[in-house]
């Protein structure tokens, strides 16, 4: 499988950075059951910046396809972000 083929590769900088905000979130005082949704809203509001600063929105057609995109890396890259982190803990600890 080829994760090009489902993550755009402008947006791979993106997973160090959730793990890093996961980190963060596990140090403060922030219920661990609610890190991985709050990852998944900070990596689709990261998402939408970049779809929307990077496309040409004319019609509302082009606002769906925006949103759609936005949600769709979002949770593809909160969820490669959590899986990293997981993958680092079963071999670490």
């Amino acid at each position: 499988m080829n994760y090009q083929e489902y993550i755009k590769s402008e947006l791979l900088i993106l997973i160090p950075v959730l793990y890093f905000i996961g980190i963060g979130l596990k140090k403060s005082k922030v219920p661990d059951k609610f890190i991985p949704l709050l990852l998944g809203i900070a990596s689709i509001s990261l998402s939408a910046i970049w779809v929307f600063a990077t496309s040409d929105v004319t019609c509302f057609k082009d606002v769906a396809f925006a949103i759609f995109i936005s949600v769709t890396q979002g949770v593809l890259l909160a969820g490669a972000s959590v899986y990293v982190n997981q993958v680092y803990i079963q071999f670490v600890f």
